[in-house]
């Protein structure tokens, strides 16, 4: 029995497959129908209507229909789409044992206790025949698949078989009063519809089931006389065949196997028996500890069956449908129907070459298990689960008959070399090298205790599994070269070029190098079947519904959806050779584009790229997505019609002209306002001015114009606010132009005449303020005595935009722009003069062309730590003055199920619910997979807590230990006591959020260390922190984001503190400080910190950046001023007396263990956790910023929410 998937619930009585969909039907004893997903191992829904036992329950063979009856004398039939019960049918005056729809009409037909059998029709909702005939309960009754009969089982002892013929011919042309006159006398006499055909007498006990086969005039019967009976029947009568005897109590049910001879029956005595039909003998048992059998179900196309007991039901099939295959060049070998085959890939030729019927083999799932193929010595090796395990040994003659198989004993055979074989003996834990004749040659020890598997690794070596790993074994040496965590392994998948192996566990993939180094690994909800490389190094492989892909980098898709399981012996190109369970070759073609696509933009061949968006092979979503996801939203571009996605797209790649040419399109005012922000920050003021006026954001557009010097527009904005009557616009337009008449002009004309006046009066228009001292008489306000004159600096230089680095065009812009044209020499020297005149270095300040600059850092923080390094620099004195701006029901006992915190980890991927199950060492593998994380030391005390929160622990009477109790997230009085919540957990992400606060706080005070220690606890908290919205799943990758950067940024910080001596490192550690994402305040005091530095080093050109940075932050007047007058010095000796590895011009980030840069375009590793970027030589070390995860590691992404995984 090979189990597919088992449940544990209440006792199941009833039990119907969908035709189509991979579900299954249980009806329990305790009331309730549960729809579960048997591949998926889902619970899709329950219903729960009946009051008691549900015995019987069967799905529609097309319609969204199952039928249910019950103890409670009640038919419901239920639209499992709409999630409830359609209507009732009422008639049956006892328990209801079976119910099952006809194949073809609108009939239902029922058994019940009160010794009849009744046909509905369940489109009108009436009973239209009664069966009486049976003189004690009826325990059974069903339609023929394609006759019009029903058998019926009865604890009289008799199987009847009914003929409903007329029934039929009624339903197909009625006639009125024939059809009145029968609901008529229905329910009194029983219908004259149906009558017995047959009475089938034998049993010595009441019979329990009766079932007809499928296509053969044959009847299967079990009783409670512990026998199952054949019987044949033809036009005329029926009679007894044999009977199978074995079982040792009631047979309960039994049936008809739909694809095989055979016939499979339970009983009470907790057995499941496997019977030959032919031989009428017992081919195999089955038997539970504890659990009695009370129902079987056969799956009307797929060979699957089912089994309900007292704890639960499962899912099995009696045997492997895979057959075994190896493939060696165009030649695939493989066994069907006891044939060795060899089927030509090209040719598409299948012939047969050798028999290997084995005499006086019974017995289930005993056939071939594995099969390889030595092409040295043209022989073959089949593996089999017969007696424990044996292997046969074929040589392939090259024209003489064929020999006898040499055979031996051995979990697993497998080819070493040109003329020896390996062996598994798990008996001695022995590896046996054999050679073709069967003789033992060299023996050595397993590598470990439990191998109880091996595979093929190429000459001399081998793949040993055990039931958590593959060990690479070398057989000459004797030792081990290699070793990978795995699940259990069933298959392994070389490369053609031997360089990769596949590993096929039943729910996962993993991809390891010939010294099975691990590459990635991927996880699959439903089963893997098989797989192959095809010629570009791609596997693909299938599940049990899908043809996929998985790339080597780990990235994986789907290619084809499947109507049934395939086993893939070849991928050639856009062809996918493989066999299906029936051992039929079969050639599925498939669109290898977007892989290929996907592969060539991994190997940055972007003209195999380029040339497969030319030929738009490729469109949806999905594309983009990826495009984006792996930081090409350039080409992304190309793929893109709708303008939406197109501004999206261009905004995120920072293509202006595309962004504007969708704006116009869209002409939205958010639109317009997210081109306005990504042209600013590109230095692109004309956009930014276009996209303003589309918008008519008049304050904005007249500050731009402020910070460009463009006093002629500034002056047209003056005077558009005017005809608006807008008069702060007015009055900023004319602040902004220093014009002080127009100021005092709208003052006045407003009605501030007292503004006015002190506005005259302090700027030296003694007439105008004379005037209107007039007119205020008594009220004329007292002039401040430290009054300034409020002006704006002149503009020294009008330029366009900021000036852009020269970049080439990449190959997509190149060849996909439109238009397309090349760029010319005489484009080049325009391009080259937008960076503006030359600027000539004035004298220096003193004599010696050196400033003077006095060493005063300002305390911040503790004694312990400097905080903030703010310098008070002296500045020459031609620099000092530049810039002077300042119910109550009756309770039910709930039945004895698994506990709470077991329920939380059966049920949940998510690592904080394990650990609060007291499951760490499933949560640390989950946490291992999802995130890369190794290092757990940090987070003990964490996953300790989640468990001890989760749990109330209540006193017990004297002597007794104190009851756990696990605590339920959400729980009120009136929450279900059958379903399960999820576990209360302490960590939140609102707490996460409060600390941040906290450490935000304690940056801006300088406190380093305590602030570092709080962003590394939220940091080193969020992987064990659950939320409940999308919205939430993204603040917290965010916060993981943020605290990243502020522990990148403040061991930067801590360790140029430790840098005293080394004044080269001190300013390349307070440049690099400056390149962190932080808060607006945060990033200003950094610039202010690295300015002083660099400035005290003489580092004047490195100055001149950080002041300019400082000063687009818009930083409070004392800190803007100070930032001007030291801008000024250092233009007037722009350059850096000291060499940095720091250029403000490349774009980079910083290594988060070297703290080094690493600029655009080299190569860099990531931490799969928090996404700190590493030089490559750090990969495979624990991560230094969040101390947890292994850089370079494989994770599939952090999973903090429930509907991540729904």
């Amino acid at each position: 029995m090979l189990t597919k998937f088992e449940t544990k619930s209440n006792r199941v009585k009833g039990l119907s497959f969908h035709s189509r969909r991979p579900w299954i039907l249980a009806s329990l004893h305790s009331g309730v129908i549960q729809l579960w997903d048997y591949r998926m191992g889902t619970l899709i829904d329950r219903f729960d209507e009946h009051d008691g036992p549900v015995r019987g329950v069967h799905f529609h063979k097309s319609q969204p229909l199952f039928v249910s009856g019950g103890d409670d004398y009640k038919i419901n039939v239920w639209n499992y789409k709409l999630r409830r019960c359609l209507f009732t049918l009422l008639g049956h005056l006892d328990y209801i044992r079976t119910v099952q729809f006809h194949q073809e009409y609108p009939w239902i037909v029922s058994a019940s206790d009160d010794q009849t059998i009744r046909i509905w029709n369940w489109q009108s909702r009436t009973c239209i025949s009664v069966l009486t005939g049976h003189n004690h309960y009826v325990m059974c009754a069903s339609f023929h698949p394609k006759e019009d009969l029903v058998v019926s089982a009865s604890l009289d002892q008799t199987v009847r078989v009914w003929d409903i013929g007329a029934l039929r011919k009624k339903t197909v042309a009625p006639a009125e009063d024939i059809l009145r006159l029968t609901q008529m006398n229905t329910d009194l006499f029983g219908g004259g519809d149906a009558v017995v055909k047959y009475v089938l007498e034998g049993h010595d006990r009441g019979v329990n089931w009766a079932a007809f086969h499928p296509t053969l005039p044959l009847i299967v019967s079990g009783a409670d006389d512990r026998q199952v009976k054949l019987w044949r029947m033809n036009d005329t009568k029926a009679w007894e065949v044999d009977t199978l005897r074995g079982h040792v109590n009631n047979v309960s049910c039994v049936l008809f196997h739909a694809r095989q001879d055979i016939i499979v029956s339970n009983s009470e005595d907790k057995s499941i028996r496997v019977w030959d039909m032919s031989k009428r003998t017992g081919v195999q048992t089955f038997r539970r500890e504890h659990d009695r059998f009370w129902i079987l179900a056969s799956h009307p196309e797929m060979n699957l069956l089912a089994g309900g007991h007292d704890s639960g039901m499962i899912v099995f099939k009696l045997e492997r449908e895979r057959p075994p295959y190896t493939t060696h060049g165009d030649t695939l070998y493989y066994i069907k129907d006891r044939y060795i085959r060899t089927y030509d890939f090209g040719a598409g030729r299948d012939n047969p070459l050798i028999s290997i019927r084995r005499p006086g083999t019974t017995g289930m799932n005993q056939g071939p298990r594995s099969l390889y193929y030595n092409p040295a010595e043209n022989a073959i090796l089949i593996c089999s689960d017969l007696d424990g395990g044996t292997y046969e040994l074929y040589v392939i003659p090259k024209g003489g008959e064929t020999q006898e198989p040499k055979r031996g004993f051995g979990a697993s055979a497998v080819f070493v070399a040109r003329n020896r074989f390996a062996v598994l003996d798990k008996n001695h834990n022995q590896i046996l090298i054999k050679n073709l004749k069967n003789e033992v040659t060299k023996k050595c020890s397993a590598p470990i205790p439990t191998t109880d598997s091996i595979f093929f690794a190429g000459t001399g070596n081998l793949l040993c599994r055990s039931e958590d790993r593959i060990m690479l074994f070398d057989l000459q040496q004797r030792n081990v070269l290699g070793e990978i965590q795995t699940p259990l392994i069933k298959y392994t998948i070389w490369s053609a070029d031997f360089e990769n192996v596949a590993l096929l566990s039943k729910h996962a993939i993993i991809i390891a190098s010939k010294k099975l180094a691990h590459r990635c690994t991927l996880h699959e909800t439903i089963r893997v079947k098989s797989g192959a490389w095809d010629e570009n190094g791609v596997f693909i492989y299938t599940t049990l519904n899908h043809v996929k892909y998985c790339l080597p980098s780990g990235d994986s898709g789907i290619i084809k959806t499947l109507d049934v399981p395939v086993y893939i012996t070849k991928v050639s190109g856009s062809s996918v050779f493989c066999l299906d369970r029936d051992g039929k070759n079969q050639i599925i073609k498939i669109d290898a584009t977007e892989y290929k696509f996907k592969l060539a933009l991994m190997h940055r061949n972007f003209e195999q790229v380029l040339q497969m968006i030319k030929s738009s092979q490729l469109y949806g979503q999905s594309i983009i997505a990826y495009l984006e996801q792996k930081g090409f939203p350039d080409i992304a571009l190309h793929f893109v019609k709708d303008e939406r996605t197109r501004f999206n797209l261009a905004v995120e790649s920072g293509n202006i002209a595309v962004a504007v040419a969708s704006a116009k399109e869209l002409d939205e005012k958010n639109v317009w306002y997210r081109l306005g922000v990504e042209a600013l920050r590109q230095g692109n003021h004309e956009i930014v001015e276009y996209a303003y006026q589309k918008t008519k954001n008049f304050e904005r557009l007249s500050f731009l114009y402020l910070i460009t010097g463009n006093l002629e527009k500034l002056s047209k904005m003056l005077k558009i606010a005017e005809l608006r009557s807008d008069v702060m616009g007015a009055f900023h337009n004319a602040l902004y132009l220093g014009d002080i008449q127009e100021r005092v002009k709208i003052l006045e004309e407003s009605g501030h005449l007292p503004l006015a006046y002190v506005t005259a009066a302090v700027h030296g228009l003694t007439d105008v303020a004379d005037r209107l001292a007039q007119v205020l008489g008594d009220v004329i306000p007292p002039l401040p005595e430290k009054a300034g004159l409020l002006a704006p600096p002149v503009p020294i230089l009008h330029d366009g935009n900021w000036p852009l680095l020269m970049v080439s065009k990449n190959l997509f812009e190149g060849a996909l722009a439109d238009g397309g044209a090349p760029i010319t020499g005489e484009e080049e020297d325009i391009a080259v003069g937008a960076w503006g005149e030359e600027v000539e270095i004035p004298e220096a300040v003193d004599q010696n062309g050196d400033l003077e600059v006095e060493e005063d850092g300002v305390k911040g923080g503790d004694e312990e730590e400097v905080g903030w390094d703010m310098e008070d620099l002296e500045l020459p004195p031609d620099a000092s003055n530049t810039d002077t701006v300042s119910s109550a029901s009756e309770f039910v006992a709930p039945p004895p199920g698994m506990s709470t915190s077991q329920s939380w980890v059966q049920r949940s991927s998510l690592a904080a619910e394990h650990a609060a199950a007291g499951a760490f060492d499933t949560a640390m593998r989950l946490l291992n997979r999802q995130l890369g994380i190794r290092n757990f030391a940090p987070l003990r005390s964490s996953l300790l807590e989640l468990y001890m929160a989760s749990h109330a622990f209540l006193p017990a009477a004297a002597s007794f230990p104190v009851v756990p109790f696990a605590l339920e997230r959400g729980w009120t009085d009136t929450s279900s006591s059958n379903v399960r919540g999820s576990p209360a957990l302490i960590y939140s992400l609102v707490s996460l959020e409060e600390k941040l606060k906290t450490a935000y706080r304690l940056t801006t005070e300088g406190k380093f260390t305590e602030a570092l220690r709080i962003y590394l606890s939220v940091l080193q908290t969020i992987p064990l922190v659950v939320v409940d919205s999308r919205k939430e799943i993204d603040e917290v990758k965010e916060l993981i984001g943020i605290t990243k950067e502020y522990v990148l940024a403040l061991r930067i910080e801590l360790k140029r503190k430790e840098m005293r001596d080394d004044m080269v490192r001190q300013q390349e550690l307070a440049a690099y400080f400056t390149h962190c994402n932080l808060q607006s305040t945060h990033l200003r005091l950094s610039l202010q910190s690295a300015m002083a530095i660099s400035f005290k080093a003489k580092n004047f050109n490195t100055t001149i950046s950080f002041c300019r940075r400082l000063l687009d932050l818009n930083p409070p007047a004392q800190v803007a001023s100070k930032a001007r007058q030291v801008l000024a010095a250092c233009e007037k000796t722009p350059h850096d007396e000291m060499q940095l590895n720091y250029d403000f011009r490349n774009p980079f980030i910083v290594c988060g263990a070297t703290f080094t840069p690493i600029y655009r375009g080299s190569k860099d590793v990531s931490c799969p956790y928090c996404m700190a970027k590493f030089i490559p030589t750090i990969a495979g070390n624990i991560c230094t910023i969040c101390d947890l995860a292994v850089v370079g590691a494989d994770a599939s992404g952090i999973l903090c929410s429930p509907i991540q995984v729904r």
